[in-house]
């Protein structure tokens, strides 16, 4: 049972909590897409070299993250309490990921297309962004998704550490026996990674109107 007293007591509390949450959770996505597009396409041209530079991004990905959390603060110089720490980190994570999904959505575009396109006179930084890129973005979209759900259920490990958004009110649960706040911790980090997956879906239908029929629910 939820003790909703304890819950309207502690609303600023919580409130905070989960602004923490999200901001650890979408700020290293957005970094990630940054540095991914263009990294994704230097691996991708790199032809037979690509499969093992990915290889390396999924050794990097099964690094715990827990393990990579406490280093960051030799890495970067930064207090172990420092947000930065799981920011970072959680940018790496969101790269090593998300350069294979350009990667795979970039090896998706047919060859004839690419084909046709040179043919009628598109350079190489005109066929990318003109007919590679926005033939790709399904498989990247969907990389993204993972990406994003993924950061969210991550960040609440940093509350191990002593900064992890809703993971404190997993900590604080655990350690006093509380279910209450283990309850409102996961049902919050539930709704919050559904309503992150239902906006980038969203999005990704209104600026991909061509591929519509190619989205995953």
């Amino acid at each position: 049972m939820i003790d909703w007293e304890w819950v309207q007591r502690n609303l600023g509390m919580i409130a905070a909590l989960l602004a923490e949450h999200i901001v650890l959770s979408i700020v290293p996505v957005v970094a990630a897409l940054v540095v991914s597009i263009p990294l994704g396409y230097l691996v991708f041209r790199t032809a037979k070299a690509s499969n093992v530079l990915l290889a390396l991004l999924g050794v990097i990905y099964s690094i715990p993250s827990l393990a990579l959390f406490v280093v960051m603060p030799v890495i970067l110089g930064t207090k172990i309490l420092n947000p930065a720490n799981i920011a970072v980190a959680l940018t790496i994570y969101s790269i090593a990921l998300l350069v294979r999904s350009v990667v795979d959505g970039l090896r998706s575009v047919p060859s004839t297309v690419n084909q046709s396109a040179s043919a009628v006179g598109y350079g190489r930084i005109r066929r990318l962004f003109g007919v590679e890129l926005p033939l790709a973005m399904p498989v990247i979209f969907a990389g993204l998704r993972v990406v994003t759900v993924s950061n969210i259920a991550l960040v609440s490990v940093g509350a191990l550490i002593g900064t992890g958004g809703l993971g404190a009110l997993f900590i604080r649960g655990l350690n006093t026996g509380f279910t209450t706040a283990i309850l409102v911790g996961l049902v919050l980090s539930l709704v919050l990674a559904l309503i992150a997956d239902g906006l980038i879906l969203l999005i990704q239908r209104g600026t991909l109107p061509w591929a519509r029929g190619r989205i995953a629910a």
